[in-house]
């Protein structure tokens, strides 16, 4: 190097050091941001006790809990949930430096309405289920020992969003609670909003708004913004500096273009690459507070005519509708297994989920913007068909109340807000939703509904100009011009062809089938579209226009329609593979499927995890096991036996406590030869797990769990057992003049009947109870007699277990000329038939099974007709 090159680098140097020596200094002479997950080490009760946030209260007989926790825990897939209130309380210590500093608690989700105390006094409340909240605790906290309560409830609202959905309703802090501590000038909760105004393969301007806090006892404050770009090696490529005041006890929002970035590296599902944009505040040349804001540059963009364009490329959208909750944890579960379920999307070859049908968590769509996967997020307004009066989640989609209709609509708007104010930052999320199916909303309701979604539709572009708005669920009630994109579920697939706006199939599919289910796409009504029958071009239905579709479902998830309606995955509720997936991920990642279990003679269990460190005590990660049944050469069975997995030492719980039991005749099942489920531990060290069932080799694996919490045998307390406890249903309420079950009790007839499993045990009201036929082979009928000509709505008939053949609905005015009502498989416990958009009028129904095999006899547990008089 020349002395006038080495006189030049030693200039440049110092002139960085030098405008770095502020941050640098007042790095090192200040405490900045922290924050800090909480989620262990909570105590709960069911119930709501009086005096819970008293800091003297006797919790004795409390128990301890781990967040993410959801009030039904364990769940497996009832149609019920308890309803009511919960306690947490948790004993936090602060130091002493908080002193002059504000402290915050932020939960990620609370379902639904959230009163949180500190040492005995009122903090806060929130009120909506499926979005964060921050709780300015200041005013109470205090150094040393302090006493956090929250106290929960999930009771239906008919003024809080989602007034109805099939989905479950578990109560609970679900979510993660981290304690915040910042300077009292900060950047405010998720205070950042960055955008992209201008996006080329060439080059991106990026644009941040960042809501800058003053909450300084001593007034205005002079604030310098200092804002940078790092791209995705961690290089700085672009900065700006502002400087303004901000008033005491307000916020001032500062809005900064930084210089254009070239050749910048757009983030796709191919190549999901992430900017990092850093906030950083000074008072008075002091660093004060230091924000992160990961981001993607990227463009998105709907037409009506040639689909969806993603950073101006054409894109056909291949997805599916994911919920959140799995086997035993419910609602309440880990980053991790978040993660795992967007990977298990993507792995399948799909390019974006359809977020069903509220909120996910932050950690979900932190998954889909580093995994690559596109994101719809969906606000929680949605109906379920069927619906009754007021009362429960199986109401009206919109009030039909007028006096109930401002405090919901502000209840949406709320959730909205917020939805956008958490997610609007990450790249993978590409449009808003404002509602799945609100048209199923009571008739002198509808006009009203439609003014709501035309209102929240403009709420959306207010808050987040840069995203489309689509309207989830738009087949019905003539809203799907309402928004920016129509989303139609089902049956629109084939009924809106060409609509003249840009459109997705949003649900499709929808095969009910417990695992394995056979191996072969779910396409549903779409290879029915009425121009494309007598095609055999694949694929026929994705038009030119069309953006794209949506299987329904990703995962099997608690339903309080029935347990076979929320089996409708292509994965199960315990995140093993239906067959269904691996069509799906041969056809689009070219990923053959596995060899099928078979038959056989079992001999040994092996026991497998998704990893086996564990990273962390404060319940963000987790380990999924699964015990697969082989024989003596190691090859996969489909034999299930009854499975127990046991923790033989260390620490760590299943969610029904140190073991868990797996049974084919169980919701917590086995099946096809494989069990599984997510193990969780809060305290480090080293578990040893072992899978175990009578006859058979057993199986052990150990898993290590790292972190600050050391697990110390005999000291270290050890979870409790949990029973899996059946809740009452959801059941619907009725309005005046509805239709009743007109089965109870009712005449019947059969082809011939077991001994003490006569006709009438099929209609008596009794689901324990059941009509079995005499015929171990050929054809057998159980038939009822309704004694009054009845317009038929709903048919659901219930058999005593899954062994029964298929069979034909059949119904009559005269018991003597049969018409056809419906038709079901063999091999499911359950069936539901809508009849009522048939329009059948009948006196007599009959049930036929068609080949009655002494392993597969006819039998029947209750059949229930819903109708109400032909007149």
């Amino acid at each position: 190097m020349t002395r006038f090159k080495r006189s030049l680098f030693a200039c440049a140097l110092a002139l960085c050091t030098a405008l770095l020596a502020p941050l640098v200094a007042a790095a090192t002479a200040a405490p900045l941001r922290t924050s800090e997950v909480i989620n262990r080490d909570w105590t709960f009760t069911l119930g709501d006790p009086a005096d819970g946030e008293a800091v003297d209260r006797d919790t004795a007989d409390w128990r301890r809990v781990d967040l993410p926790h959801s009030f039904s825990e364990p769940y497996f897939l009832g149609t019920g949930f308890y309803v009511g209130h919960g306690w947490y309380r948790k004993s936090l210590t602060l130091p002493a430096s908080i002193a002059g500093r504000r402290v915050s608690l932020e939960f990620d989700g609370v379902f639904q309405d959230a009163e949180v105390f500190v040492n005995g006094h009122r903090a806060g409340r929130h009120v909506g289920g499926y979005t964060g909240f921050s709780i300015d605790i200041t005013p109470h906290a205090k150094p040393g020992r302090n006493l956090i309560a929250v106290r929960v409830n999930n009771e239906w609202n008919a003024r809080v969003a989602p007034r109805a959905g099939e989905h479950v309703f578990s109560g609970g802090i679900y979510r993660n609670v981290r304690l915040v501590v910042t300077d009292p000038v900060h950047v405010a909760w998720y205070g950042t909003f960055v955008t992209t105004p201008l996006v080329t393969e060439e080059r991106a301007t990026v644009r941040v708004q960042t809501e800058v806090r003053n909450d300084r006892a001593g007034g205005d404050a002079r604030v310098a913004l200092v804002s940078e770009v790092l791209d995705p090696a961690g290089r700085r490529v672009a900065t700006h500096r502002s400087e303004r005041t901000v008033p005491a006890a307000s916020t001032a929002t500062f809005d900064q273009t930084l210089p254009d970035l070239s050749t910048p590296r757009l983030w796709s599902p191919d190549q999901p690459a992430l900017y990092r944009m850093v906030s950083r505040l000074l008072v008075n040349g002091r660093l004060v507070d230091r924000f992160e804001t990961p981001f993607g540059i990227r463009s998105v963009r709907f037409t009506a005519d040639q689909g969806f364009f993603l950073n101006g490329k054409h894109l056909y959208l291949i997805g599916a509708n994911v919920h959140q909750d799995q086997a035993g944890w419910g609602d309440g579960v880990t980053d991790g297994a978040a993660r795992r379920d967007v990977q298990m999307i993507k792995d399948a070859g799909f390019n974006f989920i359809r977020g069903s049908h509220y909120p996910h968590s932050p950690a979900f769509t932190q998954a889909t913007d580093e995994l690559g996967l596109l994101f719809w997020s969906e606000a929680p307004f949605w109906g379920i068909g069927g619906f009754g009066a007021d009362g429960n989640w199986l109401s009206s989609a919109y009030p039909p109340d007028e006096a109930d209709r401002p405090a919901f609509e502000a209840s949406v708007l709320q959730q909205v807000e917020e939805m956008v104010r958490i997610h609007r930052n990450r790249p993978s999320v590409f449009i808003w939703s404002a509602s799945n199916e609100p048209f199923f909303t009571k008739g002198e309701a509808m006009p009203a509904m439609r003014d709501f979604l035309k209102r929240e539709v403009a709420f959306f572009h207010r808050i987040d100009p840069t995203r489309p708005v689509a309207i989830g669920g738009a087949q019905r009630g003539e809203i799907d011009k309402l928004g920016d994109v129509a989303g139609y579920n089902g049956d629109g697939a084939t009924l809106f062809l060409n609509p003249g706006v840009p459109s997705v199939v949003s649900e499709y599919g929808a095969t009910m089938t417990d695992r394995p289910g056979e191996y072969e796409p779910g396409f549903g009504l779409m290879p029915d579209t009425p121009d494309q029958k007598n095609t055999n071009r694949p694929y026929a239905w994705r038009y030119p226009w069309r953006a794209g579709e949506a299987l329904w479902a990703g995962f099997d998830h608690g339903s309080i329609a029935s347990i076979e309606f929320g089996s409708m995955g292509f994965i199960d509720y315990f995140r093993l593979p239906k067959r269904q997936y691996h069509w799906y991920r041969n056809t689009y990642a070219g990923v053959p499927p596995p060899t099928w279990p078979v038959p056989g003679k079992p001999a040994q269990l092996q026991l497998t995890a998704s990893q086996t460190v564990i990273r962390g005590t404060q319940g963000l990660d987790d380990a999924h096991l699964v015990v697969t049944v082989q024989d003596e050469a190691g090859r996969a069975l489909s034999n299930s036996p009854d499975v127990t997995l046991s923790i033989i030492s260390g620490p760590g719980k299943f969610p029904t406590g140190r073991s868990i039991r797996f049974s084919n005749k169980s919701l917590v099942a086995i099946r096809d030869g494989q069990a599984a489920i997510t193990f969780r531990s809060y305290f480090a060290g080293r578990t040893v797990i072992e899978a175990a069932s009578p006859g058979l080799k057993p199986a052990r694996i150990v898993l290590t769990t790292t972190g600050p919490d050391r697990f110390v045998p005999g000291q270290s307390p050890l979870a409790p057992d949990q029973p899996v406890i059946t809740y009452p249903p959801v059941t619907r309420k009725a309005f005046e003049g509805d239709p009743i079950n007109v089965t109870i009790n009712r005449p019947t007839s059969t082809s011939g009947a077991d001994a003490g499993h006569e006709g009438p045990l099929a209609n008596d009201d009794q689901v324990e109870t059941f009509w079995r036929a005499s015929a171990r082979e050929g054809v057998a009928f159980w038939s009822v007699d309704l004694e009054n000509l009845y317009a038929l709505h709903w048919l659901s008939v219930v058999m005593p277990d899954d062994q029964a053949p298929a069979f034909v609905v059949e119904v009559s005015n005269n018991a003597t000329d049969w018409r056809p009502a419906g038709e079901a498989k063999a091999g499911r416990k359950s069936h539901e038939f809508a009849l009522f958009d048939k329009a059948i009028a009948a006196r007599f129904l009959r049930i036929r099974f068609l080949a009655v095999t002494p392993d597969h006899p006819a039998a029947l547990s209750e059949v229930r007709v819903i109708g109400k008089p032909a007149n």
